[in-house]
């Protein structure tokens, strides 16, 4: 089978999951679809563990591949604290190039309080632009994690922020000249500023999150939040149904994806947090967002029903459809 850009195939990532080395019993949770971080038991705490490639971006590549690991920490109710990245470089990288990428991994731990304890860098054939390839760990905060597989039948589901913040914010500064002349300066300047205003991090929310009595939470990353409700329906073995016409996307959004024929929806979703409560707690928690001048939305709901994902858009339902295959690939 030949394989495409973007994230394996659900069906090739289960089969290669089979091979995981030697069994721990210290390992609460290994490699499963759909979860975000592994948890592991050390001592008197529970670890989680995650590492994520940033392979798209040229620009604050090292700061993104801190914030989404960080945010996959997040979302299993842990405190980001320590991280590592391996940076491999082109032929031909300069000093100042290696000094950027370094300096946006210490600006954007320090946002978080997280340690930067190592690493590797290198000098790499075969490449064309830098690659950083993150790995963070946390200590989990209360008792017990959460896991993208604690749906629970009767669910609402709730997005903070917006669909593809992370991939607007892409867009915006990797073809800034082009969308500038088409859209205008300050809707672009606008969209390049969503690294930090609505902003990668979800820690946040996630935290937040727990007060709420959150049952599961979910980084929508690669394949946006399409593929992330898909993901989530997979994990907890339920039914979903995502509401089309309830799903937040942000103007700029929406303008850049109008210009380039692509879909909001499966579009780079980090920065935007998918967690599922009881009804009136998800109503709370969206309350709670506001008052923190967070946007947030309920978008769907679990229902009972075989591992499914439906989607409803002018009260008609229809299969809902996502690729591993990102929406922003059709650019790069």
């Amino acid at each position: 089978m030949s394989l495409r850009t973007g994230k394996l195939p659900p069906s090739v990532l289960k089969k290669m999951l089979k091979h995981t080395g030697a069994r721990d019993p210290r390992v609460i949770l290994g490699p499963k679809l759909g979860e975000d971080a592994a948890l592991v038991k050390f001592g008197g705490q529970t670890l989680v563990l995650k590492t994520d490639p940033v392979t798209y971006a040229s620009d604050m590549i090292g700061w993104y591949a801190v914030h989404v690991n960080a945010n996959d920490v997040a979302t299993r109710g842990a405190k980001p604290c320590w991280f590592q990245a391996t940076i491999l470089l082109p032929d031909g990288s300069d000093e100042r190039l290696v000094e950027d990428i370094f300096k946006q991994i210490s600006s954007a731990a320090k946002e978080l309080g997280v340690a930067v304890t190592g690493g590797h860098t290198e000098v790499t054939p075969g490449i064309d632009h830098p690659i950083v390839v993150g790995d963070m760990h946390g200590v989990l905060i209360g008792r017990k994690p959460i896991l993208t597989s604690g749906a629970k039948v009767g669910d609402s589901i709730v997005l903070t922020k917006g669909a593809g913040i992370e991939g607007t914010a892409l867009i915006a500064r990797e073809r800034r000249a082009e969308l500038v002349d088409v859209l205008g300066k300050k809707t672009v300047d606008r969209a390049s500023r969503f690294l930090t205003d609505p902003g990668l991090s979800i820690a946040r929310e996630a935290l937040l999150a727990l007060e709420y009595h959150v049952h599961a939470m979910h980084d929508p990353t690669e394949g946006g939040v399409a593929m992330g409700v898909n993901e989530l329906a997979e994990a907890s073995g339920k039914s979903v149904e995502l509401w089309i016409d309830e799903v937040p996307v942000k103007d700029e959004t929406r303008k850049i994806c109008a210009h380039y024929g692509i879909d909001p929806l499966g579009l780079l979703g980090s920065g935007a947090l998918l967690a599922t409560f009881s009804k009136d707690d998800a109503t709370g928690f969206v309350r709670a967002l506001k008052r923190r001048k967070i946007d947030a939305a309920i978008i769907g709901k679990v229902v009972r029903g075989k591992t499914r994902s439906v989607a409803i858009r002018d009260g008609v339902s229809m299969p809902l459809s996502s690729s591993e295959r990102d929406e922003v690939l059709k650019l790069f």
